[in-house]
């Protein structure tokens, strides 16, 4: 089976105990995640083969991601070390009314002063298929930016598909370069793309335009065509939020010519709803290489509402567990 290989920062995620704010918080959840390294990991739980790459410091911190990494079978056979520190982010989890927080400690990171030459890209692409990238990767550091550019040039050239998530992260991007700047030659090159209409304004000034949420959706795909007519699909994903524990979750994928519409999930009691969009991406990137488009899509959506049920970063369901609520069994009954 082809590899399918993703690239991007993994970070140590310390999250307060159950609802508790930070300012009464004495202690922390310690796990591991990164919307690449996320999407690897729920490629492997749905029996897919899959590499993370990434820079990790070389100490204890650095090594017990990786164990994280091996310990849900995610290949690492790739990663380098150097640096001085993990990159950190900080959550407290909202409830009801109160939304999430999320706090960033993640400058002069391994992975942020990564340069090129330091992975042989055309090794780590050898027996692979698919190269995924987010715009989390880019906004992190100009040497970050280079390396992902130069991995998407040497994906492109040989011939894999290459998926990205638009994935806007407002509290980066802060090294002198406009996302639009450094983004439009990576997405130039995908073949896939995971949209949003905020991204899509905030790194290349599309807006898209009609009188209902379907008329918004297509004219944003086709002006994402527009610009970047190698894409052959576009998702985007619709999420309401109602409030931090229940929100409305939907998608749609187009191909130029045809949209696909899933149905709409009502999700209620949100145990965790970081990490979804991941979860969609790699349950859209398994549906892409197993089934034809629509039921693609129905099981992205599917198994990132699970997700939504999971603690941390990672979707841990398998394609049974996904399959059964696509078969409209959501009564969440004790398997025995």
């Amino acid at each position: 089976m082809k590899k399918i290989i993703t690239f991007g920062e993994v970070l140590l995620r310390l999250s307060t105990k159950e609802y508790l704010r930070f300012s009464q918080a004495t202690d922390f959840n310690a796990d591991y995640g990164g919307s690449e390294l996320n999407v690897a990991t729920s490629l492997v739980k749905f029996g897919m083969n899959a590499e993370f790459v990434s820079r990790v410091p070389d100490n204890d911190i650095g090594k017990c991601a990786i164990s994280e990494m091996r310990k849900n079978d995610v290949s690492t056979n790739f990663m380098v070390t150097g640096g001085e520190r993990l990159g950190i982010y900080f959550i407290e989890k909202g409830a009801s009314v109160r939304g999430s927080k999320v706090v960033y400690d993640r400058a002069y990171s391994s992975f942020s002063s990564i340069k090129k030459g330091m992975i042989n890209w055309e090794e780590v692409f050898e027996n692979a298929n698919w190269f995924h990238w987010s715009g989390i990767t880019p906004g992190i550091s100009q040497d970050a930016a280079d390396v992902c550019l130069e991995a998407i040039e040497v994906a492109h050239k040989l011939g894999l598909t290459i998926s990205t998530d638009f994935n806007y992260r407002a509290n980066l991007w802060n090294y002198g370069k406009s996302p639009g700047e450094i983004m439009e030659k990576m997405v130039s090159l995908c073949d896939i793309i995971l949209a949003g209409d905020y991204a899509s304004k905030q790194y290349f000034g599309i807006e898209p335009e009609g009188n209902s949420e379907t008329e918004l959706k297509i004219s944003l795909c086709k002006k994402l065509m527009e610009r970047f007519p190698y894409a052959k699909k576009i998702a985007v994903t619709n999420r309401v939020d109602l409030n931090a524990s229940q929100n409305k979750w939907s998608a749609i994928l187009y191909d130029g010519a045809t949209l696909h519409q899933s149905k709409t999930y009502d999700i209620t009691h949100i145990v965790d709803r970081i990490g979804t969009g991941d979860s969609f991406m790699g349950a859209l990137i398994y549906g892409l290489n197993h089934f034809e488009d629509q039921k693609a899509l129905d099981f992205a959506v599917a198994a990132s509402c699970l997700k939504h049920t999971i603690y941390g970063d990672t979707n841990l369901v398998t394609v049974d567990e996904v399959e059964k609520l696509l078969n409209g069994d959501g009564s969440g009954r004790v398997v025995r």
